[in-house]
């Protein structure tokens, strides 16, 4: 092996040789990647998967030589990110989260957006969400029989937030309500965090969403009722899981990295090496840990695979709720 003068080799061939197996001599011609890479997050700082990407930016910059600069775009129910995607020239420096409400979408307007499936292209899958239902620790509720019998008492009347409408957690929560029979009230934010604002200042009554609320529960301010997750979370073992409380639903909402479409197989695969290299680093695992969230790593064929499985699914749980965003 040829070594370079002052006996390091080369950053360029350095990357073709960490990634393994990927199209090394396309990466080294094209010289990617020679300036920074933006990864989007649609979704506001402070929140688990917000945390768990800047984590995973953090060790991807090591692993490229180039920094991967995250960029919040929160709003329009976590959509903004992929939109811009739309736009973005397929090159490898401008990547996405890609969650579940991106594949949804299309199927919940008349209006023109995507192709959940065409108009992207998938790096990897990444890990998912723990979800679960709190109230404020001094509210009457003490546990999910509770909230179930609250809400039956006032109906329409309980509210619970989520981070959007069509969100993988608004539509559970729909779901749950359709088969408990409750009709309450949903409260939509731009993230997890204003929820956790929210009733922190006693606006709401609850928020059935991701972990951002996950300090207030071990502060003793709220009290979680129950998670979403197939098993009981590790940091809270006490708390029940929705099926061992009758409630047949599972929710993790497994997210990833995405592109525009028609990127080039070998940048695809040296971003896929990269992250994943960062996504299995003890740095990011440690993230991950703190706000339990589950890994679910796929390459980029079987993330792929999953969409265009997923999609199918969106579009019949879409069609079976009757969820619109159109006026």
């Amino acid at each position: 092996m040829t070594t370079h003068p002052r006996g390091r080799l080369p950053r360029r061939r350095l990357l073709a040789l960490g990634a393994a197996g990927f199209a090394a001599p396309a990466i080294a011609q094209s010289g990617f990647p020679n300036r920074p890479i933006r990864l989007l997050v649609p979704w506001p700082p402070g929140g688990s998967a917000d945390a768990q990407l800047r984590s995973l930016a953090d060790m991807a910059t090591k692993a490229i030589g180039q920094p991967v600069l995250i960029e919040n775009r929160s709003g329009a129910r976590g959509l903004l990110a992929a939109q811009a995607l739309l736009q973005a020239a397929p090159d490898g420096y401008t990547l996405a989260q890609h969650h579940l409400s991106v594949l949804r979408h299309p199927f919940m307007t008349k209006a023109r957006s995507w192709d959940p499936v065409a108009d992207f292209t998938p790096v990897l899958g990444l890990t998912g969400w723990l979800f679960g239902v709190v109230v404020r620790a001094d509210s009457p509720i003490q546990d999910w029989a509770g909230y179930v019998a609250a809400a039956r008492a006032r109906p329409g009347r309980m509210t619970y937030s989520t981070s959007g409408i069509g969100t993988s957690n608004h539509i559970a929560m729909e779901d749950i309500c359709a088969r408990l029979g409750l009709e309450m009230t949903h409260v939509p934010f731009r993230g997890t965090t204003e929820g956790v604002t929210s009733l922190l200042g006693g606006q709401i009554d609850s928020i059935a969403d991701s972990s951002a609320w996950v300090p207030q529960v071990e502060s003793g301010a709220f009290r979680l009722l129950c998670v979403w997750s197939p098993e009981r979370a590790a940091r809270f073992p006490a708390v029940p899981t929705l099926k061992e409380l009758g409630v047949d639903v599972v929710v993790t909402s497994p997210y990833g990295i995405a592109g525009p479409k028609g990127m080039d197989p070998g940048v695809v695969r040296a971003l896929h090496d990269a992250f994943k290299a960062a996504l299995m680093s003890p740095e990011n695992t440690a993230v991950r840990e703190r706000w339990d969230m589950p890994l679910a790593y796929m390459d980029t064929a079987a993330y792929r695979d999953f969409i265009a499985e997923r999609v199918a699914y969106e579009r019949e749980m879409v069609g079976r709720l009757r969820l619109s965003i159109d006026s």
